[in-house]
């Protein structure tokens, strides 16, 4: 189980900033942001290695699950 942020929402931000850089901004003006949205992602393969059951509630909660 990872909880991790979200990449495409990363890159978005990353496109930004180098927008902001090539525009040749003052480093004063520039705007950063925290990223907020974050996913969890579960593997069941590994977690049935590791003898791990998931609860199905914890599976419905999940961004995205590896089988």
């Amino acid at each position: 189980m990872a909880y991790g942020i979200n990449n495409i929402d990363m890159f978005l931000r990353a496109a930004g900033y180098i927008d902001q850089i090539l525009k040749a901004q003052s480093q004063a003006r520039y705007q950063f942001y925290q990223l907020i949205k974050f996913e969890p992602v579960i593997n069941l393969k590994t977690a049935k290695t590791l003898g791990l059951e998931i609860p199905p509630k914890v599976l419905t909660l999940a961004d995205e699950v590896i089988e």
